[in-house]
């Protein structure tokens, strides 16, 4: 298999989608596959408003096709829906190209967060988008179930993974504020729901990792907060190890791979009972979801770290790619359905 993956998120944006991305392509070549990207970095491009890290791409026709003859893949799977993936698709609708896509990110809801736009109106385009395709992937049942109620098909399971060695618990704690340390890690943006953490009435200290639009205004709103800034690999992961609760407020993530990485440091979740949480902690007894979260992340303080641990290491990246190249094999290779 030869594999092309179309995706406008790109490093050196640091987010799920680039790090699941990056974890498909480490482990292709165990199951017979090469992988090749379509980036922002093949294309002239401009900083999104609010979002400079994030690239918009000039994303033309001639140029795509051009790209993706030279890569001549035997499958092709659009990662977003971007500038990038639309050139993709359009390529793939007029060469009668089997593809694959993946949701990633409940993008009406991220939509009507900054402008007034009906959520119908983003997911019937995204419907349009998606089932043109063979399959399109999900990462958890209660996203699968809210994209069939809004007439989405041919759904696929893809999960996430951790890295068990990187996100461990350590003996060493490199955060020196006064306990208990509750822990945000993520992009600093209003569709994280920042604020509902950041306003909860806590003992200790409440800790953010991440960068985003909003980090300005709530630096200034929450003074007693503390903001780290971007961190990656072993300097995200000591982080993780000295917290004693993580907190995940964000009412529209599809799943968050920053949920693993802190059950995996054996930190225990504090969140709302809605998709990504629910499937991700569920009854494992490794976190409380709360319509309280002042409630769930005082409860939270009580679970063994050990347990969280454990839990975390059921989920891996090698079973999370077995799902997605079988995704895209069978899906691809399949006769055309009717």
């Amino acid at each position: 298999m030869r594999l092309l993956i179309a995706t406008d998120a790109w490093k050196p944006q640091i987010n799920g989608v680039v790090r699941s991305l990056e974890y498909m392509a480490s482990e292709a070549p165990a199951h017979g596959a090469e992988v090749s990207f379509l980036t922002p970095e093949s294309f002239r491009s401009f900083p999104m408003p609010t979002y400079p890290e994030i690239r918009l791409s000039v994303a033309r026709r001639g140029r795509v096709a051009s790209l993706l003859e030279q890569a001549n893949p035997t499958h092709i799977h659009i990662a977003t829906e971007g500038p990038i993936g639309l050139a993709v698709h359009g390529y793939c609708r007029r060469q009668g190209r089997a593809f694959t896509t993946s949701y990633h990110t409940r993008f009406p809801e991220y939509v009507c967060a900054r402008f007034p736009v009906p959520p119908g109106l983003v997911y019937g385009a995204l419907r349009r988008f998606h089932n043109s395709g063979r399959a399109i992937m999900v990462s958890t049942p209660s996203l699968e179930a809210e994209l069939k109620g809004h007439g989405f098909r041919n759904i696929r399971r893809w999960t996430r993974g951790v890295d068990t060695r990187l996100f461990r618990p350590r003996k060493e704690r490199v955060l020196d504020f006064q306990g208990p340390i509750f822990l945000f890690v993520g992009r600093v943006a209003v569709e994280k729901n920042l604020g509902a953490f950041l306003s909860l009435r806590l003992p200790g200290t409440k800790v953010v990792v991440g960068d985003g639009p909003s980090r300005t205004e709530l630096e200034q709103a929450y003074p007693d907060a503390r903001f780290l800034g971007p961190l990656t690999g072993e300097a995200l992961a000591r982080i993780y190890a000295s917290a004693d609760v993580f907190v995940f407020p964000s009412l529209t993530d599809t799943f968050g791979i920053v949920l693993l990485e802190a059950l995996a440091s054996g930190l225990p979740i504090a969140a709302y009972p809605v998709t990504g949480p629910l499937d991700v902690v569920g009854s494992s007894g490794c976190g409380v979801l709360s319509h309280d979260l002042r409630e769930a992340a005082l409860a939270a303080l009580d679970i063994p770290r050990d347990r969280c641990r454990a839990y975390g290491e059921t989920f891996t990246w090698r079973e999370s790619a077995r799902q997605f190249f079988s995704n895209i094999e069978g899906a691809c290779d399949a006769s055309p359905a009717r």
